[in-house]
């Protein structure tokens, strides 16, 4: 028996002893030595199986026919197996410039939020775009004259019938109906005096926001909560929607006098903890229980602490993953500050500027155009196989699995004629990406890098 249990790898996402996450890879001594061959087959055997109908999905796909998605055990082999099938197909914005946040409406549509404060749906089919108005505070701001500093983040609760997102004034938080889309209301009481940067949804009817002044904010989204309703007219129709004051508000500790390291950059939710995390620059998770209001739970220092744009939640291993300049970083609340985990993306001082995880696999969008693919499993990145057929059974070839993005639409300039034009690369950063996974489609986009540079990158992957 003792044999038995050494010839195994275990994967140990949660106990109810501890609760600590772990990662054992042990050795395959049994299996070398030719014992449990039987098994091993059978194993074999079913992944054959689970690649045939992998392979079989994607070609029905292809000529519309309709097939059923994939689940129970398959689940996992095809988000590992996805990222080297997909192919990019490349859609164009016209000159909006850079894509900062974007979410799945439907099978089709996709809702984003750009640089340049303009809000749209875009229809992943025949590439219409179509422009949401944006949602005006009651009193006149002192902001609106200032450079517009663009939507941030854009986030569905969890039953997808409200939207939330930056307002006209991007300090306050939006609110949208689904599936209409139709203005809800609007925090702009007592709320931020910077732009919101990251959302997340606690309930359905409960956002937390994180903003570049330094405080999260949390709101209830109410009719009875209303403080007051304003009719705004635009050329299409007329447009009323409520006014609401966030229920709660609290700076995030500082580990300095300066008020730029404060800057919230992310939140990412567990809704199995009710625990909010919330990421600021200074290289610092903070928590937060989440329920009526935010009561705090610890701060944790992050071992790499230089440009950490990023954060995200694993429910597989109740993980917070942090992406940084050049790392990525496993936090485990319930262990020591010394055991965070940390693996370099190979994209240094470009950086890690979006995330995401599905399982065991977290995908990386990067600050030079590319995707990356890691396995929380076996902490490392996804390689290429020797073989393009995904019906071949492949070695890697120790070559880390990257997908480049094409080079999207750059606007020749004044700027870029005087400062650039004797530069060969202009890298689009990949700020936003997110999955279909019923319809196994990857939705990416971004921009130029350089925070002067006006340009825009949108690709479907599938």
């Amino acid at each position: 028996m003792a044999e038995q249990q050494s010839s195994t790898v275990k994967v140990k996402a949660e106990e109810e002893g501890n609760g600590s996450w772990t990662t054992t890879l042990s050795s395959l001594g049994s299996r070398e030595a030719g014992q449990g061959e039987g098994p091993v087959v059978a194993k074999r055997q079913k992944r054959q199986e689970v690649r045939r109908s992998l392979v079989r999905y994607l070609k029905h796909r292809e000529v519309g026919a309709k097939v059923q998605g994939f689940g129970g055990s398959m689940s996992g082999y095809v988000v590992q197996r996805l990222p080297e099938m997909l192919r990019e197909r490349q859609l164009f914005l016209g000159t909006l410039n850079k894509v900062f946040a974007s979410q799945w409406l439907n099978a089709r549509q996709v809702v984003c939020g750009t640089k340049c404060n303009t809000l749209f749906v875009v229809d992943v089919h025949s590439g219409h775009i179509t422009h949401l108005p944006l949602l005006r505070d009651m009193a006149p701001y002192v902001a609106w004259a200032q450079p517009t500093r663009g939507i941030h983040a854009v986030e569905l609760n969890p039953s997808k019938t409200l939207m939330a997102t930056g307002g006209k004034n991007s300090s306050s938080l939006a609110v949208y109906q689904l599936p209409t889309l139709k203005p809800f209301c609007l925090g702009d009481r007592e709320g931020h005096t910077d732009w919101i940067s990251a959302i997340a949804w606690v309930t359905d009817s409960v956002a937390v926001s994180g903003s570049r002044d330094g405080t999260v904010a949390l709101w209830r989204i109410d009719s009875d909560m209303f403080t007051g309703s304003i009719t705004w007219h635009n050329e299409r129709e007329l447009l009323m929607y409520g006014h609401i004051r966030p229920i709660f508000v609290e700076a995030i500790p500082t580990s300095s006098n300066s008020m730029d390291n404060q800057k919230v950059r992310d939140l990412a939710f567990s809704a199995k903890n009710q625990e909010l995390g919330a990421l600021s620059l200074d290289g610092y998770v903070h928590l937060w229980k989440a329920e009526n209001n935010l009561s705090k739970l610890q701060s944790v220092r992050l071992p790499h602490c230089r440009d950490n744009l990023c954060l995200t939640y694993s429910d597989e291993f109740s993980l917070y993953v942090v992406g940084s300049q050049s790392h990525i970083s496993f936090l485990d609340p319930r262990q020591p500050q010394q055991n965070i985990q940390s693996m370099c993306s190979y994209e240094r001082s470009l950086g890690v500027h979006s995330l995401s995880t599905c399982q065991h696999i977290v995908t990386v969008g990067t600050g030079r155009g590319s995707l990356l693919f890691c396995d929380i499993r076996a902490q490392k990145f996804l390689e290429e196989k020797s073989s393009p057929d995904p019906d071949a059974i492949c070695s890697p070839t120790g070559k880390k699995l990257k997908l480049s993005c094409s080079r999207g639409w750059l606007i020749h300039d004044d700027l870029w004629v005087n400062s650039y034009i004797g530069m060969q690369e202009f890298p689009n950063a990949v700020y936003t990406h997110c999955y279909n996974w019923s319809e196994l489609k990857l939705f990416v986009a971004g921009g130029p890098l350089h925070s002067d540079l006006y340009g825009n990158y949108v690709g479907l992957w599938s």
